[in-house]
């Protein structure tokens, strides 16, 4: 996750002399795209930019620019084929940075997944939030950012929100396994006795429907409580606010219908009711265990490619 990174940076940072290595753009097939970063210290690196030989030479050029002044950088461009011993074929540009731990005030507006705009300049870097900013790409052809080069970007990706009702056996299974996904979780139920669960926010049943006015279109919803009642109350409301990226029930298609049936008694358009994911997660993966049905629906969940996309149900 977008935070994990910054955390480990800001730790490595300010103990000893780190380097940043940053993707800032990419041509065709590359091993990660751009604004993937990775943190090398003399001994040791985390998080990683792929590519093998790739990586090998980002880690050698990083722990070169140890040696400089804090706020140094460079550009560096690397073809994907034989001179690294790779056949991808595509061209990936970095920008390998000496870590200034005097400027670390970008990490908190990425955190909040504020837009950044960056500048270069001779011997060092401006980062500065900026939200009203357009992004701006940089290509991996062309000249090679020099001083005065600025863009604009949201560092880390983008988490898909994920509304996550209900902390049984399912809802524990899902939650463990979002860690490293771009997913930000928010988990709610409404057992008392569930309340030290780490990450659960429990609140009463009749309010939990009401948690979903401030979820945004491109989240995703999954519904498993441990209550039929609460499940319907909470699907109706996922279905009958402002489409959703994802409405997903747990449950057999027997269920489904039943729900179904009782949404069209109601009035619920076609439409909304069409928006209903219920068995949730991918057909092509049986199992009824909890860590199958987590896996899953996680793997549903990440084929929504961007904020925009949402999933049809395969269940008409």
């Amino acid at each position: 996750m977008t935070g994990d990174w910054i955390a480990r940076l800001r730790r490595a940072a300010l103990a000893e002399p780190v380097a940043l290595v940053t993707v800032l753009a990419t041509e065709g097939s590359a091993p990660r795209g751009a604004g993937t970063r990775m943190a090398v210290g003399a001994a040791a690196s985390f998080d990683t930019i792929g590519g093998g030989a790739l990586e090998h030479q980002a880690i050698e050029q990083a722990r070169s620019i140890l040696a400089y002044p804090p706020g140094s950088w460079r550009v560096q461009d690397y073809p994907l084929g034989p001179l690294l011993g790779q056949c991808c074929g595509g061209r990936v540009r970095l920008l390998i940075e000496r870590v200034d731990p005097a400027a670390l005030e970008w990490l908190d507006a990425a955190a909040a997944g504020t837009t950044l705009t960056t500048t270069l300049h001779a011997g060092s870097i401006a980062r500065a939030p900026d939200p009203t900013a357009a992004i701006l790409p940089l290509s991996a052809r062309g000249a090679r950012p020099a001083a005065g080069t600025t863009w604009s970007e949201r560092p880390g990706a983008w988490q898909r929100p994920l509304y996550l009702f209900g902390a049984g056996h399912v809802g524990q299974a899902i939650a463990r396994r979002t860690a490293g996904l771009p997913l930000r979780l928010a988990w709610f139920d409404s057992r008392p006795e569930l309340a030290d669960t780490p990450g659960v926010t429990i609140v009463d049943a009749d309010r939990l429907p009401a948690c979903l006015s401030d979820a945004p279109d491109e989240a995703a919803v999954v519904i498993l409580t441990h209550d039929h009642a609460l499940d319907y109350a909470l699907t109706r409301a996922a279905l009958t606010r402002a489409p959703l990226a994802y409405v997903g029930l747990i449950g057999s298609a027997t269920k489904r219908a039943r729900f179904l049936a009782r949404l069209t008694c109601e009035g619920i358009s076609t439409d909304a009711r069409a928006r209903l994911t219920c068995p949730i997660g991918l057909a092509t993966i049986p199992g009824k265990e909890p860590d199958v049905i987590a896996l899953s629906l996680l793997a549903q969940l990440l084929t929504l490619a961007n904020a925009d996309a949402r999933i049809t149900p395969e269940y008409p």
